[in-house]
């Protein structure tokens, strides 16, 4: 799949996402304009992720926040009622969509070959088009209060348990070789988050996403499938 296809395929906007939180979590905001919330969330995410990734969320103040989306004090607490409630949001949002896509994009393929290629691109091309989101929560997680650390952990592994099912699934069927699965999927995991978190690098040596896409997966099906190469 090419990268400008997975745009038009999956129509991923900020606006839907920020939508989406705030129908699930309105009760909670004291807008109650959906359009107006939806913009003012808009604003906000981008601008919090903008702030952190120059320098770090924990010395991002507010007023930093209401100058970059030039929204008022009052604006923005009838958002959130705090930082820590900020980075709780946006963490939670986009743990949320990632796990959905993901899972989405396996659905009706059969074949574990097929369905691994597919949702090691869907990853990698989702992380391209959110990477100010996915640096942020990698970055970020070390600040979370400690049970908010903990599910920022589990959702990790959650991830991970996406590819380490497929590889399961291939090796049960015998398609795949008898590998270690969970160390295969953190090995994958570990591979889709260099891209995100070391852009520069990949960067410097004209290292496209669809580049990276073809290099990942024939890599790991090199490995798990019997007599490739």
């Amino acid at each position: 799949m090419r990268f400008d296809a997975f745009k038009d395929l999956m129509h991923i906007s900020k606006e839907d996402i920020c939508r989406d939180f705030f129908l699930e979590n309105r009760k909670n905001i004291r807008i109650k304009k959906e359009d107006v919330a939806v913009r003012n969330f808009v604003k906000i995410f981008d601008a919090a992720l903008d702030i952190s990734n120059k320098k770090g969320f924990s010395t991002m103040s507010m007023r930093d926040l209401s100058a970059e989306t030039g929204l008022s004090m009052g604006a923005l607490y009838n958002c959130f009622s705090s930082k820590d409630d900020l980075l709780d949001m946006i963490q939670k949002q986009g743990r949320t969509v990632v796990i959905k896509i993901l899972t989405d994009c396996a659905s009706g393929v059969n074949d574990p070959c097929q369905k691994l290629r597919k949702t090691i691109q869907t990853h990698l091309y989702l992380s391209e088009t959110l990477q100010p989101w996915f640096y942020f929560s990698y970055m970020e997680t070390k600040n979370l209060k400690r049970e908010d650390h903990k599910r920022a952990i589990e959702s990790e592994l959650a991830t991970e348990k996406v590819f380490l099912d497929i590889i399961e699934e291939g090796i049960s069927s015998g398609i795949f070789s008898p590998v270690d699965a969970g160390l295969t999927a953190a090995a994958i995991k570990a591979l889709l988050q260099d891209w995100y978190l070391k852009r520069w690098k990949y960067e410097g040596r004209k290292v496209t996403v669809e580049d990276y896409s073809h290099f990942l997966v024939d890599f790991i099906e090199s490995y798990l499938l019997p007599g490739k190469n």
